[in-house]
């Protein structure tokens, strides 16, 4: 009778043959589409492409996401991911483009204060949602789908991160303002921001999950799609 492998040694094996998919995965050369505008996420895809030597394409979807609603965070973030990707396909089809390669596509939101903060809408919105993060912590809340466009196959998941930030001051606001990349984050959130850095207090979580990337789902997902 063979003996049994101990929890470690399974987890072990588990490591390596994921790190075994991974370097095959990127060995054939997949085609990656990122279908995202946002300049943050395309700041954390340019480092798992060097990190793992690819290239990629970015599509964005240019949908109204205000005409998508969901009283429950996770569900809207997954709606919002999937309909970003069926407008994405549906524009590639009618450019007669070649349907082939994984497209990630994601959403995201914060929650504060058991209300639902999408990207604010004015300057108003900005200085409300800072000001209540210095009041009680924060949670992003960030779905990452990927999809085979030859198979089909789609996987997806919702991460959690949680923040805690120190009160931002006013002017540290009116200069983000006035830099204007805060109107296109999920509640204004920035902590990766020089002007952010220094008032976050506790996360719990990664600054690349709280930027609406999570790495470690955008690899695992791209290996699960392509059926690995």
């Amino acid at each position: 009778m063979m003996p049994s492998l101990s929890p470690g040694s399974r987890t072990t094996t588990r490591a390596v043959d994921y790190h075994h998919k991974l370097v095959t995965f990127f060995r054939s050369k997949p085609r990656i589409i990122l279908g995202s505008s946002s300049f943050a996420r395309r700041q954390i895809m340019d480092q798992l492409a060097e990190e793992h030597g690819f290239s990629y394409e970015v599509k964005t979807a240019d949908i109204n996401e205000k005409a998508i609603r969901d009283p429950s965070p996770d569900t809207l973030v997954r709606l919002l991911a999937r309909a970003k990707k069926d407008a994405i396909i549906q524009k590639m089809r009618d450019g007669d483009e070649e349907m082939r390669g994984l497209l990630i596509t994601c959403d995201q939101v914060v929650v504060h204060e058991d209300y639902i903060l999408e990207k604010p809408g004015s300057v108003d919105e900005v200085h409300e949602y800072m000001e209540g993060y210095g009041r009680s912590p924060a949670s992003t809340v960030s779905a990452v789908l990927a999809t085979d466009l030859v198979s089909g196959r789609e996987v997806e998941e919702v991460e959690r991160a949680f923040i805690q930030l120190k009160p931002i001051p006013s002017d540290v606001r009116e200069k983000l303002i006035a830099e204007g990349t805060v109107f296109y984050c999920a509640g204004g959130l920035m902590i990766e921001h020089p002007l952010v850095e220094a008032y976050v207090e506790r996360l719990d979580g990664s600054i690349c999950s709280v930027m609406g990337l999570p790495k470690h789902v955008v690899l695992r997902l791209m290996v699960e799609a392509a059926g690995m």
